[in-house]
This record gives structure tokens, sequence and C-alpha cells, in this order.
């Protein structure tokens, strides 16, 4: 029965390091698609103002008074023709946020601009539902959507709405992510590099070779035939903006990223907060794995290359528990050597297939950056809190596996800009996370397993061992930093609205095109 056991845990541990292999490998392909495909670009195409479109722009927003006031300036100053451009503020707050909208948007009403405060006072269906429910009275034959942390530039509708005109198959456009306050922290800093290789390497390298990309959920726009045809927005998964984009490019749509167009945005300052927005991220990422992965894979218009790409980019929130996995079998088999032998042998080649990453956040240092040599000393702070968010992408994904919807908590924005501001004492901090009890478990777990892996021998486990301990260890340590907090204000909890069963919100046709 013993040997039973711990042959399948053998089996177990080789079988997470083969399919983390393959995200690896994954990150070799993306950046040598990169390098070949970085010099093809898409030029704005030249369209007169007079024959530009009219344009909606949505901007959901859920108790944003810090930053909701720099949102609606910015959107106001967007450059494009006033008959032509119509704003949504899409507000589910339950806080001052409204009468401070209301307020804006009467003060915008009066120079001119042609905007709008809805206000719901049920968020069913969270994001989903509110682009759902401003889709049904937009005006603009496209739609443009920016969060409450975003900072428009005043070209933006004019930079990306050309590419609709001449492409009448393309249904969306995404703009690069920058960052306003990349330098506030360590932490912001390790976040700016991370989505730096998303957004410089990851989606020019999918978007310029015809694999499956996506919208990230704001800085985009749609062609509103391209959201009608695919089935509108739908919150039976917490990541809608995934889910439409694979459905649109399922039934026939193009996407096209614009790594030219940059809009800057805020970082979470807090890792309870960081941890938050992954934690919604993995959820949302396994439910549209678990709703899409039949339509990809029996899809006529995709290829093989194209579906496995596509599998691959839907699943690879799996790589955080196949890292639990991988730690947690190490342990009793530092105690069977010849039951190690193969594992071992696995991991020294997952540590050379491992590079990719490394080579994809590289590149994209190199590709932004004239300093990117030092930047990249953050690398190592990158690859500790990727790793010690695992456990609570764990977690996250396991609800993915076995819940549909779900309560979509929002990233908290403070309004800071370069090393300005301060979150400590808002009411919106965040001062629980129950992810760190599991933390804090595993980083003693390592600990003893690098202990084992001394004692008995087994030399070549502790490279892996040690940084899952230092991983678990940092990202424990700062959790329960931010818990503890400043004293005074008790940061405010989000509620936990439960979203409908499989909840498809199908988005409305305004009566005029009914």
């Amino acid at each position: 029965m013993v040997d039973a056991i711990l042959l399948l845990l053998a089996l177990l541990h080789s079988m997470a390091a083969l399919w983390l292999t393959v995200y690896g490998l994954n990150g070799w392909l993306l950046v040598l698609l990169y390098w070949l495909k970085r010099r093809q670009s898409f030029p704005v195409p030249p369209v007169a103002r007079d024959r530009l479109p009219p344009v909606t722009v949505q901007l959901p927003v859920y108790n944003e008074q810090h930053v909701v006031e720099r949102l609606i300036g910015r959107v106001a100053a967007l450059d494009y023709p006033r008959d032509r451009l119509h704003v949504q503020i899409l507000d589910d707050s339950t806080d001052r946020t409204t009468r401070l909208v209301g307020t804006l948007v009467a003060a915008y009403r009066q120079q001119g601009l042609d905007i709008e405060l809805i206000h719901r006072e049920d968020r069913r269906g969270f994001k989903a539902g509110a682009l759902a429910e401003g889709y049904a009275t937009a005006r603009g034959e496209f739609i443009a959507v920016f969060d409450a942390d975003f900072c428009p530039s005043p070209d933006f509708l004019l930079q990306t709405i050309p590419h609709f005109i001449t492409d009448p198959r393309l249904g969306m456009v995404q703009a690069r992510w920058t960052h306003l306050n990349a330098d506030y922290s360590l932490l912001t800093r390790v976040q700016a590099m991370a989505l730096d290789g998303h957004f410089v390497v990851e989606q020019t390298a999918r978007s310029r070779s015809g694999l499956p990309m996506h919208f990230n959920g704001t800085a985009g726009v749609w062609r509103r035939a391209c959201i009608e045809a695919s089935g509108g927005w739908q919150a039976d998964t917490v990541c809608e903006d995934l889910d439409l984009s694979y459905r649109a490019q399922l039934a026939g749509w193009r996407c096209r990223y614009l790594p030219d167009v940059q809009e800057p945005a805020e970082l979470p300052p807090q890792m309870l907060a960081f941890k938050r927005q992954q934690a919604r991220w993995a959820q949302g990422s396994i439910q549209c794995l678990r709703k899409l992965a039949g339509p990809l894979l029996r899809s006529r218009r995709l290829n093989p290359l194209q579906k496995l790409m596509g599998m691959v980019h839907l699943s690879g929130y799996l790589a955080h528990p196949l890292m639990v996995l991988l730690l947690l079998t190490t342990l009793p088999l530092l105690f069977h050597p010849y039951l190690m032998r193969g594992p071992v042998g696995l991991m020294d080649l997952l540590g050379a297939v491992c590079l990719g990453p490394f080579l994809v956040y590289a590149t994209s240092q190199w590709a932004s950056y004239a300093n990117w040599g030092r930047r990249m000393l953050a690398f190592p702070l990158l690859l500790l809190v990727g790793i010690g968010i695992a456990w609570n992408n764990s977690l996250a994904a396991w609800r993915g596996l076995f819940h549909w919807g779900g309560a979509f908590l929002r990233t908290p924005k403070f309004c800071l800009e370069g090393q300005q501001g301060h979150w400590q004492r808002s009411l919106y901090r965040i001062g629980r996370d129950h992810a760190v009890v599991g933390e804090l478990l595993l980083a003693l777990y390592a600990a003893a397993a690098v202990g084992v892996a001394w004692t008995t021998g087994n030399t070549r486990a502790l490279p892996f061992l040690l940084t899952c301990g230092a991983a678990f260890g940092l990202v424990t340590l700062s959790s329960l930093a931010e818990m503890i907090g400043p004293p005074g204000r008790r940061p405010v909890q989000v509620e936990r609205v439960a979203a409908p069963r499989r909840s498809r919100l199908k988005t409305a046709r305004p009566s005029s095109q009914r």
C-alpha cells in the first residue's frame, strides 16, 4: 500500500513537471514569434474627421471616489467630434462615488459633452451586467471601454477607430497598458514587468501571428455588431472580457493588438489587492477554459496550432496548482532516492524550459526601456512573487473549475502617480485575506523539505525548494503586514453578491434597432 502511494506521488510529480514544461515552451515560442513579427505594424489608416463614426465610451465604476474625477476628466478631453461622442458612466457604487459622478456629469453636460450616468442598485452580473445594461442604450457604432484606474490619451479614438473602417471583419482593437505608478514601490515594479511581458511580447506575438488573443477588459474598442453577433456580454465567468474575445474569434471576427497605442493605468500598491486581482483572473480564466474548450477544439475556422495555443492560453493559470502539487509531492519522495531520480531529471528539464518566461520579460524590457538591464534586477522578486501567489491562485482556479459566475471583487484604486500618493489609511484598502494561512503552511512545508533534502543528500532539489520557501514566506509576510495595517480607520470589505448560476446576460439591442 505504501509503495503504491509513493508510486502515485512520483507519477503526479512527473506529470506536474511535464505539464509545466508546456507553459515554459509556450514562452519560448511567443518570444520567437515576437522576434519574427516585431517589425510588422498596423499604421493608422487615413480617415477624414467628417467620416468618423459615432462612438460610445463606457466607464464601468464601483466605489471609485479616489479616481473617478480623473477618469471622467480624461475622457472629456478625448479628441473626437463632439456630435459623434457618447459617454456612459456605468455606476454600481454604494458609497459617495455616485453623488460625485452626478455632479461631474452635470458639469460636463453644460460644456456640451453627451454624457450620462447609469446607476444600478442591483449589481447582478457585476461588470458584465453593467456593460450589457449600458449597451442597451448606447448610441455608438463602436464601444470603447475604460476601467476607473485608466487615464485615456486624447488621441485614443483617433488611433483606434480608423482600423475598423478599413477592415469590416475587425471586431476588437486592444491598446497596450502602460503604468502611472511603476516606480511607486518594489511591488508595482514587479507588476509593471509582468504586464510588460504580456503586452509587449505575448499580445504582439499572438496578434501578428494570427493566434487567439483577448481583450484585456479595458483600453480597447469593440464593434457593436461583433458584440451582438458573438452573443453579447455574459456573466457566467468573472472574466467576461476573455470570454467574449474567444467567442468573437470563434465566430470569425478578427482581433487586433496595437502596441503603439499606449494607455496608462494605476497598478495596485497592496499585495492583498494584487492577489485579489490575480485570483479573479485565475478563476475567470479557468471558467472560460471550461466553457470554451469544446467549441475551440471543434472549430473549423482555426487550424491545429491556433487551437493548441488557444488551449495553452486559456489554461495558463493551471500552472499555479501544478506548482503547488510539485512542492507537495517533493517532500515524501525525498526519502526514496530511487523514486526521485526520474522527477529530479524532469526538474532539470523544467528548469531549462522555464527560461521561456525569463526571456519573455527580458525581451519586453529590452524593447521598451533604454535602462532595461537595470530594470531586470527586479526579476528575482517577480519570480518569488509569481510563485508565492500560487496558493492564492490555486484556490481561485479550484473555484473556477467547479463554480460558474461568482463575486466580482474589485481591485481598489487610490489615485497614485509616480511615487506620489498614499493608500494605507484609505477606506478602500483591503484588510483581510484567508489565503495567507495556506501560504504560511506552504512556506513551513518548503522549509521542512529543504532540511530533508539536505540531510538525505538530495541537493539537486534544493534550488526549487529554497525558491518556494522564500516565495511563500515573502508573500505571507507582506500579506500579514498589510492585514495588521496602520491604526485608525478600518478598511471597507466589499460585499459578496452571488451571481446567478451560468447567468447569460445577453446584450440587448436599443429599441430603435429592434
